[in-house]
């Protein structure tokens, strides 16, 4: 696999994000009973624990503002095809054990394996349902990836090779003249960027979210490569990558995934998008709360290369391959997807959330957890040997 430290800083938008804000929802409600107790977590995600860690991750609206992200009234069925997967070897970091042992072990609120679109396994952990609403953290930045896509196809955006201040004027006389939305995308914008979490005054520590705020601390920001050249995870590139796609589409995120995607493929259930503030857009790399069921139909929907059922193209015919073509910066990384040296590709949230999609073998597995860490190699290493074990089980390989 081309991931190791690479992922740590996933991690970064949720510390600085869960802000603390509170919402009550009539379409939210909270399946632990103590809305007090969950208003009362505030800041801090990385360091939530135990029963308080699974109330937040399934809670999360009831904390922050969103947006909802509609469903419609057709709903692509996944039929079933069951298969015993509990016995299937997980192997890595120097650690052996079950699929079984693993959803214990690894704290899983639920595991999907959908082959050839029918779900062969189906299991929920922590109190979770099929009805349960989870955190995404950094896998809806490939959702965003997707949505992208859509913009191209509907000719909002002209091309990914256009400037990022042609479509946010506010940067122009800055570094980001030079960068394309290529470059956001492959976080590979050129421009300084220091995400180090033990730093009190790196970029990622200092920097303020909330968008107006954000363009000003990005503008003065000097570059240190020539675009494309160097791969630097940015925690404020992907809320600046949102912020783009909603100045090229004039609408939120929000909508624009409803009308979409979430609608026309036949999501099963509505979802919600974290806020960079009250009233305000969608993060760009963070949040989006759904079902297990719908992560994994947006993993379908990858699959198909951005095709409807009925074979509609909401992506441009090439847009899937150009998203997770290796990029020159650093070969484990498309376009908002972590890529593996097999072929498949994966989105990725901290704490142990995925959507793993293997093409060669049609197989689409979706991932929600509450692991103890955020980031940690060991973690990481055997959540890719559980996709890579899984596929094979199903696939006969």
């Amino acid at each position: 696999m081309y991931l190791s430290k690479q992922l740590l800083p996933m991690f970064a938008l949720a510390l600085l994000t869960i802000a603390g804000n509170t919402r009550a929802d009539a379409h939210l409600p909270d399946p632990d009973g103590d809305l007090e107790r969950l208003r009362t977590l505030g800041p801090g995600v990385l360091f939530w624990q135990g029963d308080a860690q699974i109330s937040g991750f399934r809670n999360m609206t009831l904390i922050n503002p969103a947006r909802e992200i509609s469903a419609g009234d057709n709903v692509l069925e996944l039929p079933r095809a069951p298969a015993d997967l509990d016995a299937v070897t997980v192997e890595a970091a120097g650690m052996r054990m079950s699929t079984g042992e693993y959803f214990t072990k690894q704290r899983v609120a639920g595991l999907l394996v959908i082959k050839d679109g029918r779900i062969v396994y189906e299991r929920y952990g922590l109190g979770n349902d099929e009805t349960t609403r989870w955190v995404s953290f950094s896998v809806a930045k490939s959702v965003v990836s997707m949505l992208f896509g859509a913009a191209v196809k509907d000719g909002y955006i002209k091309s990914v090779d256009e400037s990022v201040t042609d479509y946010l004027p506010r940067l122009k006389g800055s570094s980001y003249d030079q960068s394309t939305i290529r470059n956001l995308l492959q976080m590979a914008s050129g421009v300084v960027w220091n995400e180090d979490y033990a730093d009190p005054e790196s970029d990622v520590a200092t920097a303020t979210y909330q968008t107006l705020n954000l363009y000003e601390y990005l503008r003065h920001k000097p570059r240190n490569a020539k675009p494309g050249e160097r791969f630097n995870y940015n925690t404020a590139e992907t809320n600046l990558a949102g912020t783009l796609l909603r100045s090229a589409i004039g609408n939120n995120l929000s909508t624009y995934l409803t009308d979409k995607i979430w609608k026309p493929f036949g999501m099963e259930a509505d979802a919600y998008w974290q806020l960079t503030e009250s009233g305000g857009g969608e993060f760009g790399g963070c949040c989006i709360n759904a079902t297990l069921r719908d992560y994994g139909r947006l993993g379908l929907f990858a699959l198909a290369n951005g095709r409807l059922a009925d074979g509609t193209e909401v992506l441009p015919a090439s847009w899937m391959a150009e998203s997770i073509a290796p990029s020159k910066g650093y070969n484990g990384y498309g376009y908002f997807w972590w890529l593996t040296a097999a072929g498949a590709y994966q989105a990725m949230g901290i704490f142990g959330q995925g959507i793993y999609i293997d093409p060669a073998r049609n197989v689409v597995i979706a991932l929600h957890s509450a692991r103890t860490s955020a980031s940690k190699d060991s973690d990481w290493e055997l959540q890719n040997a559980l996709f890579s074990a899984l596929a094979d089980a199903v696939s006969g390989g």
